[in-house]
């Protein structure tokens, strides 16, 4: 009901008025400190390694009692949260959530949790959080940038410009080094005969010094947001400087990560029915890792039984008429017959969908804009010596998978 305020000797006699104003500013209060979204960035990091490969390695009791560890931390962030998360359906979700984990995976409700990564101690000063001016100055020269790519169907282009079309499933690691775990996901495409698309990226920024705390990226099928897990779009600053920060063109489609404090450049794309992701980055970030780290799609492509057979093409003809058409659409759009014509003939042939030859185009701009050297661009196809155009493209199509029968 509506209350009325009159005032009386100087003073407002309305409680009910009062009342109303100090729980909306309680509320706005409480809603800013609700970091629920922080909560689940530290369980996707703590649990992102246990999917698919990484499971595999540790072995089924040893990656569920990882797991239960950090549904156990993810417990305890969400009781910390409880107060200030009051009211929040995204709080209230995680913690019913957390419990159906618990259940399905027998885990104790007591036991270890799992420890945050500590931070390197020692402090930093001048451009320690600024990659490349750091660089320059012990240096005198800027840092040597690497490149590699993922798109389609899906095609790697890796650090050392090999080009793959690749037949792998599942969640695969691009990137495992002392600063950055990249991972994608892919599955096979409703539509298509043979198509497989990127559905998923997650990208884990890990903590450094005092540059900058852990941080999460994480884009779907139909979601890229300009955004991090917890919402932010930038975090820390040093001389004026954000050290890292999302930005998009095209909001839900696309997003551009600088990470100045490891000089490197992220873009995410969604083109057509698949995502996609180009990465530049420097030489002293991507040899950062220890030998144990041997699975990197961007360091050596794809599993050699994942990888597209071009020795041994099967029957050509019932696939000539869509290569032919394949072929004329996208040599309009991507005249210089390179990895990334060839790329768009392969999506269009196993897709069928037009649309798919986005993601080549999209590709190879990310790479104009990217790579410093412009003759580095284009890539020739190795595959292609000694072989007509036709035939390999028809072999793309077809999935062949190296190993096979």
């Amino acid at each position: 009901s509506l209350c009325v305020c009159v005032s009386g000797g100087g003073q407002l006699s309305c409680s009910r008025w009062w009342l109303r104003i100090y729980l909306d500013m309680f509320y706005l209060f409480t809603g800013a400190s609700c970091r629920i979204l922080r909560c689940n960035s530290e369980f996707v990091a703590a649990t992102v390694h246990l999917s698919s490969s990484g499971a595999e390695a540790l072995g089924k009791d040893s990656a569920n009692s990882a797991y239960c560890s950090a549904l156990r931390s993810y417990s305890m962030c969400t009781k910390r949260m409880a107060r200030p998360c009051r009211g929040d359906l995204a709080y209230h979700s995680a913690v019913q959530g957390i419990e159906d984990l618990l259940i399905q995976h027998r885990c104790p409700r007591g036991g270890p949790t799992a420890q945050p990564r500590p931070q390197a101690q020692g402090t930093v000063s001048g451009d320690t959080c600024l990659y490349e001016k750091n660089h320059f100055s012990r240096e005198g020269q800027m840092p040597e940038y690497l490149y590699c790519s993922i798109f389609g169907d899906p095609h790697i282009r890796t650090f050392n410009n090999d080009f793959q079309t690749c037949a792998v499933s599942g969640a695969w690691p691009l990137i495992d080094n002392d600063y950055l775990y990249v991972q994608v996901t892919s599955m096979p495409a409703k539509d298509g005969m043979f198509s497989t698309v990127i559905t998923k990226i997650t990208v884990i920024f890990k903590s450094w010094r005092q540059c900058t705390d852990q941080q999460l990226y994480q884009a779907e099928l139909d979601n890229v947001p300009a955004a991090f897990a917890d919402g932010s779009v930038w975090s820390a600053e040093r001389r004026g400087v954000r050290i890292l920060t999302v930005r998009t063109d095209s909001p839900g489609w696309h997003a551009e990560i600088q990470a100045a404090y490891i000089g490197t450049l992220m873009v995410v794309r969604q083109s057509g029915r698949s995502l996609s992701l180009s990465i530049r980055s420097p030489r002293g970030v991507v040899e950062a890792f220890d030998p144990d780290h041997d699975l990197q799609l961007c360091m050596w492509g794809c599993p050699a039984s994942q990888r597209v057979n071009t020795l041994h093409p099967p029957a050509l003809d019932s696939l000539a008429a869509a290569a032919i058409r394949a072929e004329a659409h996208c040599a309009a759009l991507l005249p210089t017959q390179d990895i990334y014509y060839h790329a768009c003939v392969f999506d269009l042939i196993s897709s069928g969908d037009l649309n798919s030859s986005r993601a080549a185009v999209s590709a190879l701009q990310d790479a104009r804009n990217m790579i410093s050297n412009r003759q580095g661009v284009h890539l020739l196809p190795v595959a292609a010596a000694g072989q007509t155009q036709l035939k390999i493209l028809l072999l793309l199509g077809m999935l062949g998978i190296q190993g096979g029968a």
